[in-house]
């Protein structure tokens, strides 16, 4: 039998109260939590001065990779999750979504910081802003790990996907972690987190897991430096966000709530087309999926007054079809409940919403922690009415009939706040319209018709480049969002000085910093020897007549302020003048080195700018600036190690006046293979 202990301060805590944890299936104990005395200040304490420091001193990507490993090593180990996963009621696909949906989620938000976040220990965000007139007072923001400990209290329906879908983030951004999962279904977070553990990849001190019921002194003992992310009922997030020490030391909390979200049927579909079949699959999805127990699941399904029978017969021949029992047999469609307390729970809250309410639907119900999908149906959707604020966590949705677009608006936004919103339509004035009244009140909002439903990631699927959350009700938090996910748990502080001094504090090009030339051409240095502020001033080159007729010639483009000496003369310029691409070109031709080097190919350009036009007889130079730099992965099928080097590139007049900017990126070859490199 599993024992779910305890990893505090390096170690298992193997004695304590120990509690059976029974599967939703069997009703048997599955697992038992041992329970032991935690002293949450020394977990708290050991994370920040163990944890903490070793995490910061990697880089963005190196903690980023090591999510990426983690999540492979995870990955080879994911059949003994999906057995252990059929425990707490979940079927195949279910546990596809919490498992294999977790570690595509955490290789997500890895790979996005790779892509979008410096190779530094912090991320320097965005453009330098200039502060004076001269330039020689600058602004930059940069976002930094923050010296605390990143709590996490997670919810019981996915507990894979839940742990991940924080970890990984808290994790990339510099803050170890604290794990505390609910307990129904924590044999299968702790099955993973003891992978973690064995795995060695994470360094000492950066994740600690509690197996408790409730947290004990835990949230006394935060500090300011400390963030908690939690997932579950509003009511106990509220009580959580209140807390006296939250409040005094200001810790920054994430709730993400309950929400009753809804699904509306476009006023233009009728029941020939396939909009109407999408939205009945798709409500029904939601419905028995993880047994309904999703915050995303469709609780409102909001409809036109005229279709309520063809809907209502069309889910319920859909609901008949759905077969009920041991998630581990592949006949079953759905599972039980998590377990009998949240079948008492479900039931409990079905019965205060079907007062006033028709029942459509109710198949036959069975005993312990299984129950069977149920159907309400409201012919008045008031404000203020239990179906807009009651949530029944499982196989149950209430429909709700509208007569104009303006009143499935107002249906959709009265539960106060939702995590998602769905519109099946065919016509996109009605999306347009529905989608931003509906945004104001929901953190996602999916339009579906024929054309993207083949393709649809669904109503209920959080995304890891997207942001989840919601406001109102849901909590007013958010979560995910790609490389957002790691910045929601960093400190972002706006840095001001000299431009060369704050080049030299961030360790990334700051525009108006000192350069010094490079002893060589840079793209004859290999990655390793190249340094950030290194430049190269070209020779000059004067643009002649003969170029811009010959660009035009090659290129194609003849437009008048380049060919036209009449009609140029009424232009912007009042004369010719050579294409923007043109000078593009020609800088290339001034900066780049002909002969065979560690420069492999250019990668790219990123923020071009012509600032000046450039005439015939003007002289331009240019100015290539080593901005930063980011390692490279060497796959098993790259010949050599490379990494990536962007470069500011300033090309001036004969004045001195800037007439084009951008950046250049190169892939650039390493001395050395590194840790990451799989070749």
């Amino acid at each position: 039998m599993i024992k779910v202990q305890s990893y505090i301060q390096g170690e298992w805590l193997a004695n304590g109260n120990e509690t059976d944890l029974i599967s939703a299936v069997t009703n048997e104990p599955v697992a038992q939590m041992v329970e032991a005395d935690i002293d949450y200040k020394e977990a708290l304490e050991y994370a920040r001065t163990v944890g903490g420091p070793k995490l910061r001193e990697m880089t963005i990507h190196e903690r980023a990779f090591a999510i990426k490993f983690l999540g492979k090593y995870l990955m080879e180990r994911k059949e003994k999750y999906y057995e252990i996963s059929s425990h707490t009621g979940a079927t195949r696909q279910d546990s596809w979504i919490d498992i294999e949906g977790g570690l595509i989620t955490a290789f997500g938000i890895s790979s996005k910081s790779r892509r979008e976040l410096s190779d530094l220990p912090w991320h320097v965000e965005g453009n330098t802003e200039r502060l004076s007139r001269k330039g020689s007072f600058m602004g930059q923001h940069i976002c930094v790990p923050r010296h605390g400990v990143a709590v996490h209290i997670n919810a019981f329906n996915f507990p894979v996907w839940g742990m991940l879908e924080k970890l990984a983030p808290a994790i990339i951004s510099g803050m170890p972690v604290i794990v505390k999962p609910s307990p129904i279904g924590s044999y299968l977070a702790w099955e993973v987190f003891k992978d973690m553990i064995e795995s060695e990849i994470l360094p000492e001190g950066t994740i600690q897991y509690i197996a408790a019921d409730k947290p004990g002194d835990l949230l006394d003992h935060l500090i300011s430096q400390d963030t908690v992310a939690f997932t579950g009922s509003a009511s106990t997030g509220r009580k959580l966000k209140a807390h006296p020490n939250i409040i005094a030391n200001n810790v920054p909390f994430n709730l993400e709530a309950d929400s009753l979200n809804c699904s509306i049927l476009g006023k233009d579909v009728t029941p020939d087309m396939e909009e109407f079949d999408l939205f009945i699959k798709e409500v029904v999805r939601e419905m028995t999926v993880k047994t309904g127990q999703k915050c995303t699941a469709i609780r409102r399904t909001i409809i036109p007054r005229d279709m309520i029978i063809e809907v209502t017969n069309a889910l319920s021949e859909r609901l008949d079809k759905i077969t009920i029992g041991d998630p581990s047999n592949k006949e079953n469609r759905m599972g039980p409940l998590a377990s009998t307390l949240q079948r008492e729970r479900f039931d409990e809250q079905f019965q205060k919403l079907e007062d006033g309410l028709h029942v459509v639907y109710s198949g036959d119900s069975s005993d312990g922690a299984y129950t069977s999908p149920k159907v309400l149906l409201a012919h008045q959707s008031y404000d203020g009415d239990d179906m807009h604020h009651i949530e029944a966590f499982g196989p149950l949705t209430t429909v709700m009939a509208y007569d104009t677009t303006e009143e499935a608006i107002n249906i959709a936004n009265m539960a106060n706040g939702a995590l998602v919103g769905s519109l099946f339509t065919a016509d996109d004035e009605i999306a347009h319209k529905v989608a931003l009244g509906c945004a104001p009140y929901h953190g996602r909002f999916m339009v579906i018709n024929r054309n993207s439903a083949e393709e649809s990631t669904g109503h209920g699927s959080p995304i890891a480049s997207l942001v989840h959350g919601g406001p109102g009700h849901a909590g007013g938090g958010e979560e995910l969002g790609g490389a957002r996910a790691v910045l929601h748990n960093m400190q972002r502080v706006a840095l001001q000085g000299s431009p060369t001094t704050l080049r030299n504090i961030v360790k990334q090009h700051i525009k108006g910093a000192e350069t010094e030339e490079s002893d060589k051409h840079p793209f004859q240095k290999y990655f390793e020897e190249l340094k950030i502020g290194e430049a190269l001033t070209t020779e000059k080159r004067t643009v002649t007549e003969k170029d811009v007729e010959e660009f035009a010639d090659l290129s194609g483009d003849h437009f008048y302020a380049h060919t036209d000496p009449e009609a140029a003369s009424r232009s912007l310029f009042g004369k010719i003048v050579a294409h923007g691409y043109f000078v593009l070109s020609a800088t290339a031709g001034l900066f780049v080195d002909p002969d065979e080097g560690p420069v492999m190919l250019n990668y790219g350009l990123e923020n071009l700018r012509f600032v000046a036009p450039v005439a015939p007889g003007d002289t331009i130079q240019a100015k290539l600036i080593l901005k930063r730099k980011n390692v490279r992965q060497q796959k098993k099928d790259d010949p050599f190690p490379f990494g990536v080097v962007y470069w500011d590139v300033e090309v001036t007049n004969q004045e001195d006046v800037i007439v084009a900017e951008y950046t250049i990126l190169t892939l650039m070859k390493r001395k050395h293979k590194l840790d990451i490199d799989e070749g």
